[in-house]
Parts: C-alpha cells; structure tokens; sequence
C-alpha cells in the first residue's frame, strides 16, 4: 500500500452481514448495501458474508418473531446494529450448518466490535437461549403466518387471493435459493458447444429446456469461472427474463426501443438475436444504472444508442420516428423475483402498489403513441400480483380501438386474459408477466 494511504480495517463476515442488513433496514437495497461492506472482508470470506446476508433476509419475517421471544425487552431504536448482528446469529443457529459454537463464539466477536456496552453479553445469551429452545421456536412459528412463511402478511394476502391454488408454491419458491442461469451469446457460441466447455472446466449445467439460449448450472460459481465471460460469450440473466427478446422477435431492418432499459440484459439479448436492426434506443432515467448498461454493451460487443430519459416524458428525448418494436420493462414490486432479492420482504409496502400501478399505466400510455402502425409493444414486469400486470393491460386495451392484444402461444407460464404469467420457481424460473399488444 502507498506511503500515506490509510488503511481500511478489516471486518469479519458476520460483522459485514451485520452492516449490510442494517443498511436495508434503513431503506437500501441489498444489491447497493452488500459491495459497499465487502470491500472491507478478507477475500476468503466474502462469500461467507454474502451468504448470511442473503440468508437472514431471506427468512427475515421469522428471525425477527423469534427474537422477540428471546428478548426480555425490546431493542431499542439506536441498537439497530445490535438487532442486524442478532439476526445474523439467529440465522446461522436456524437455518445453516455452521457448527453452533462457531456461529455463537463468530457473532460475538462481531458485536463485540460494534464496541457497544453490553451488546456482546446479550448476543452470547441470547444465541445460546435459541439452540437451547429451538424445537419449541420451530413449533411456535408454525401458528403465525408471516413467521411460518417468512413474508409479511400483505403479501400473503395478495399471493391468496391471487393464486389460490397456487400460493404456497410461490412462497416456497420464493424462500429457496434461485438457480444461476446463463444467456449463451448467440453471435459467438451456440449452446451446445458452450455446455462442453463448461464440461471442460468441471462446471455441471443443464440447457433450459423452455429458453433457446439458456443454460442453468448445477451450482452457482463466479463468473471468473466462466469461459470467455469477460469476452461477451455469456451473460447471467433468468430464463424468464430470456422470453423477452423472444417475444419481442424483431426483423432485420427494423427500430427497437427498449423503455426502463438499464441494465441492459434484455436489450442485448435483443442485439444478439437480431444483429440486422436498423437501431435500439435504450431509454433509463438513472444514470447510475445506465453505466452498467453501458459496461454490458462494451462486454458484449454490442452497439445501442442509450438515451437518459423519463420513459414517461418520451417530448422531451423522442425524435419524433415511430418504432417497430418496443419493449417495455416496467418498474414493479418485483414480486417475482423476491428469491433473487429478498430484500424487497422488508423494503416493499403495500402502499406502494398504487402508486406502482398508476405508473405503469403512464408509462403505457406514454409509450403507445411511439410505435408505428402494425407495430408491437411488449409489457413486462417481473411481477406476480395482477394488479401491475392484467390490470393495467386490461383496461389499456379497452379504451383504445387500435389496441390489438396478441396472444402468446408459449409452452412457459399460464394464459391469462391479455397476456401470460410466469410464476415464481414455475420450470425453474422467476416470476414474469407479458403481454403482447399490436397497433392496428
């Protein structure tokens, strides 16, 4: 290290999972609080940190019961810390097998370097208290719902009502560990021969048998490990997420514009399938996100003019040419996705999918009159609540006479009125909603 440059201290693992969970309990994604901690862990236990993060979100809801049955009195407010490390310990005594002295003895240490009076006396009485009373705990969460499922009771309620036949499905898919699904570049590599490579390499993986150019592994690994990743020959992205470029199917010669772009992994797969377009305009309103789609493009090889913009303002970036195809990927719940990102457990509220709601319609609307007679617009969201899908399509199509609804004839998902959904864990992948809709 340079002469001056101060030296960052390092942090255990479960001290790192500790600050990221505390960073979301204040309103940060996981995605944005988990690599501003990393950087200070050893490299041998990043992934450790990773995992307890992702862990104690996970089952979230339930940690959060039990500890109130340890606790003789509430934490309170400014022991936000000494709650996070609490979580992660309760999670390793619960739900991993981390030998238990280790996961007691580790997550003291860590609270003892919060240097807060007496936090790492209540961690230690209180870990040992829950692998003293675990069966009982087990038998206690069975009658809360948001504890026996590990969601909040609004989501619960949306997922019945929504899908009763189907709900507890959903959920448990939601609480498993997601797959890591690759996309094959189709300009560089066909599947198959990608699949021998990583046969090379000792990398078990299977092609998805529902997305052309998917491949999903048998275990997650880093995508150093991949070959030719830093080339552009794959990407990482859900075999959901592949149908978009699908669907959208343009021809050679024709306009594409991609609405909430960023981070660019359904606009490339377009480019790669069909390397004839005329253009694909790639429109985001952050520009932060649009630095990694930028960074995907340059990966890939691939070429797109990126705008940054409002998706609902399209007056003030549009050129005024109609586009042949446009996807539009609108901002949800995620609701889908909530294996990927358990995060949004905590960070959503059901006040929010009103204001959700309203938005996508906007956006519809704002995109409608963009695309060129005989054109088609794709509506996605990575949602499974019908209020942002078919509910928002549905009377879309119904005040507009030039609105025709395209069915979509796929072997994935399940028909719904107006377009197709994919639920949570349905053939291994995440949650998904499309619609079709073609101007007359």
């Amino acid at each position: 290290m340079a002469r001056g440059r101060r030296q960052v201290q390092a942090i255990s693992a479960r001290l790192a999972a500790a600050e990221a969970l505390a960073r979301v309990a204040t309103g940060r994604s996981l995605t944005a609080a988990l690599p501003a901690v990393l950087g200070q862990v050893a490299p041998g236990e990043r992934a450790l940190a990773q995992e307890l993060a992702y862990g104690a979100l996970r089952w979230y809801p339930r940690l959060c019961w039990v500890l109130d049955q340890l606790l003789e009195r509430p934490l309170r407010r400014r022991d936000r810390d000494v709650h996070a490390v609490l979580i992660v310990g309760l999670y390793q005594c619960l739900d991993t097998r981390i030998p238990e002295h280790a996961a007691v003895s580790e997550t003291v240490a860590a609270a003892r370097a919060l240097g807060r009076r007496r936090a790492s006396g209540l961690v230690n009485a209180v870990l040992r208290r829950c692998l003293r009373e675990r069966t009982s705990l087990q038998a206690g969460w069975q009658a809360l719902p948001s504890a026996r499922y590990a969601h909040p009771d609004w989501l619960l309620a949306r997922f019945r009502e929504a899908w009763p036949a189907n709900w507890e499905a959903l959920i448990e898919a939601n609480n498993a560990r997601p797959p890591m699904t690759l996309r094959v570049n189709r300009r560089q590599r066909a599947r198959e021969a990608y699949l021998g490579e990583l046969q090379c390499i000792g990398v078990g993986a299977n092609a998805h048998p529902l997305a052309p150019d998917a491949i999903v592994l048998d275990e997650p690994v880093g995508v150093e490990r991949l070959p030719g990743f830093a080339g552009g020959a794959v990407s990482v992205q859900d075999a959901a997420a592949q149908q978009a470029a699908v669907l959208l199917a343009p021809e050679p010669g024709e306009r594409v514009l991609d609405l909430c772009a960023a981070p660019g992994g359904k606009s490339s797969h377009v480019l790669e399938c069909q390397p004839a377009l005329a253009e694909l305009v790639a429109v985001d309103l952050e520009s932060v996100r649009l630095e990694r789609l930028h960074e995907n493009l340059r990966r890939l090889g691939l070429s797109a003019r990126v705008i940054q913009g409002d998706a609902a303002e399209p007056g003030h970036w549009w050129d005024g040419v109609a586009y042949d195809r446009i996807l539009l990927d609108a901002p949800c719940s995620a609701s889908g996705v909530i294996r990927r990102h358990p995060d949004i457990k905590l960070l959503r509220q059901a006040a929010d999918l009103d204001g959700l709601q309203a938005l996508q319609k906007r956006l519809l609307a704002a995109a409608w009159p963009l695309l060129a007679p005989g054109g088609m617009l794709l509506y996605v969201t990575c949602s499974v609540l019908p209020m942002e899908n078919e509910q928002v399509v549905r009377p879309f199509a119904a005040e507009r006479e030039d609105v025709v609804v395209r069915m979509i004839d796929a072997a994935w998902g399940q028909a719904t009125d107006h377009g197709r959904q994919i639920l949570s864990g349905e053939s291994g992948m995440d949650g998904f909603y499309y619609a079709c809709l073609v101007k007359q």
